[in-house]
């Protein structure tokens, strides 16, 4: 199948996958903390990558691990927790809204640390993309005085981890296949997420309690699913693509996370549906070529 339009089948499953994976997450925390949350969704992803991917992990190089293991800190362990945080006191949907800020975190650290093009149209998206990310902060606390909307910065920081790790993946490690990045990068992770879980105080809870059985299911699947099996797909999309399109993906995870949390009872104002539609313009600007504004630019005129 041509690369252009296999590309675009990931970035579809990618949407289905990663947009209901918030909605996993606020199940998971109805019977586990944060930190529960975090550390099972890394041992599950880690059991499973390194059950399907062991021997593709023993053709990365020596010199290759630094970038493996730099990868999996920026890419899962700090998001990961920092997700299951952000989600103890925002709503699943905004979550994933706010995750939106990643292809401009992407193109804000391609420029400064890895020579990426930077025009005035990209400018422009970032510019638009970040109002759009305030005011969806902003409306978000107004409409919901009872969460605790500082807790959105978790998802920026989330956001730029993404956005760091899909620079180094592009620019270190195109010639390791996305099955060993991906065991690698959890394998080195599975220990952390162990220790963590220990200390969390989870063997001292009742775990016959049904609730936290469900919890750990859900988080189970998430593990597995929207994080293991999403990553190798994540991997090859780097692979054959830009940066820029590969992170636009948490611009259509939204359209499937909305879904899940009006299912799901969670409650949303105009306001706050307009600002993810200004983030959503500072996207297209962003993945939009300085030929095509130029071009309308002189009709306008």
């Amino acid at each position: 199948m041509p690369l252009e339009k296999l590309k675009w089948i990931y970035l579809v499953i990618l949407s289905l996958v990663w947009g209901s994976s918030f909605i996993l997450i606020k199940k998971g925390l109805v019977g586990l903390s944060a930190l529960e949350v975090g550390s099972f969704r890394i041992i599950f992803a880690a059991v499973f990558l390194l059950l399907i991917g062991f021997k593709s992990m023993l053709n990365i190089r020596k010199r290759q691990w630094k970038w493996v293991l730099i990868s999996g800190i920026l890419g899962n362990f700090f998001p990961v927790y920092l997700f299951s945080f952000a989600e103890t006191e925002i709503d699943s949907a905004i979550a994933s809204i706010l995750n939106a800020a990643t292809p401009l975190m992407t193109l804000i650290f391609g420029a400064l640390f890895f020579k990426a093009a930077f025009n005035q149209n990209k400018i422009l998206g970032v510019v638009v993309g970040l109002l759009g990310t305030a005011g969806l902060i902003l409306s978000g606390a107004s409409i919901n005085p009872d969460q605790n909307y500082l807790y959105s910065l978790l998802v920026i920081v989330a956001a730029s981890c993404y956005a760091m790790n899909v620079n180094i993946l592009k620019n270190h490690m195109s010639d390791i296949s996305p099955l060993a990045i991906a065991a690698g990068s959890f394998g080195v992770l599975l220990l952390p997420g162990l220790l963590i879980l220990y200390y969390s105080g989870f063997f001292e809870r009742e775990l016959s309690n049904d609730v936290l059985q469900q919890s750990i299911g859900y988080v189970a699947v998430l593990g597995v699913i929207g994080t293991g099996v999403a990553m190798i797909i994540f991997n090859k999309l780097v692979q054959i693509s830009d940066p820029v399109f590969t992170t636009s993906v948490t611009y259509t995870i939204p359209v499937v996370a909305l879904g899940w949390g009006i299912l799901d009872g969670e409650v949303f104002s105009v306001w706050q549906l307009f600002s993810a539609f200004v983030i959503l313009i500072g996207v297209f600007i962003v993945n939009r070529s300085k030929k095509v504004f130029s071009k309308f630019r002189k009709q306008a005129t």
